[in-house]
């Protein structure tokens, strides 16, 4: 089955986790810092050389895109 809005949600993903100030250090591309993908792929996947599910990550996406969207219904006048 296609998901058109995959790419979206997974760029969307990858800016909110983009490393501070990644504009000032080569290879200037907005990535997260080496050290917390070891840790986050060592505390959710059981090792940084581990194979990322494709369910859980399709379930995070949905997930924080859903948040994202209450969070400007919250943010908006009258919300």
């Amino acid at each position: 089955m296609a998901q058109p809005r995959l790419g979206v949600r997974l760029a969307a993903a990858a800016w909110r986790f983009r490393g501070r100030r990644w504009y000032a250090r080569p290879p200037f591309l907005p990535l997260p810092p080496p050290e917390y993908l070891r840790w986050r792929m060592e505390t959710a996947f059981g090792g940084r050389d581990a194979d990322v599910p494709t369910g859980p990550l399709l379930r995070y996406l949905r997930w924080s895109e859903a948040q994202a969207r209450a969070a400007r219904a919250q943010s908006e006048p009258g919300g």
